[in-house]
């Protein structure tokens, strides 16, 4: 593993980051089932979802190189219902010249250190499978299988299962 990673910054998220993000996240979309979104997003859908994160008071980071957006973590409510308002859903995506570098595990430490901060007891990480990078990453992190789905998603004519890693903060 080549870790380019020490040369990224991180920081919050602005609008002008959408464009990036949603260029990151098309290649997902379109070439892979880590997403059950079929169709690329825009930038200004992008804008529309990173406003919506900020709204609800969560953080969405981007990973920062020579300039250049190449990564992104952010958090969401994981369910609607008040109670469980003390936890989150987490996410991250790199550029694909960036997989496998650190920088995923630098995104992901920093979002965890924010919601510990802020108060959120619990994350989540939904993976497609199979994904041996997402599920690794998140076991290195102290995340915990806690949930598996069979058959819960199609995309590109096949059925795939989810799994859920939970860390308590």
């Amino acid at each position: 593993m080549t870790d380019t990673s020490l040369e990224a910054r991180i920081r919050r998220a602005t609008p002008a980051d959408a464009d990036a993000c949603a260029r990151i996240y098309d290649h997902y979309v379109l070439h892979t089932v880590v997403t059950f979104e079929q169709a690329a997003v825009s930038g200004a859908e992008m804008a529309g979802r990173m406003a919506e994160i900020a709204a609800a008071g969560l953080p969405w980071l981007v990973a920062e190189q020579g300039g250049e957006v190449v990564g992104f973590a952010y958090a969401s409510k994981w369910k609607g219902r008040c109670a469980y308002r003390f936890s989150a859903e987490t996410t991250v995506y790199l550029a694909q010249s960036q997989v496998r570098r650190g920088l995923g595990t630098l995104l992901y430490e920093e979002l965890i250190a924010i919601l510990r901060d802020t108060g959120v007891h619990a994350a989540m990480g939904g993976i497609a499978l199979p994904n041996d990078g997402s599920v690794a990453l998140h076991e290195r992190l102290g995340f915990a299988k806690v949930a598996h789905f069979r058959e819960v998603g199609f995309k590109f004519s096949r059925w795939i299962d989810v799994g859920y890693w939970q860390r308590l903060l």
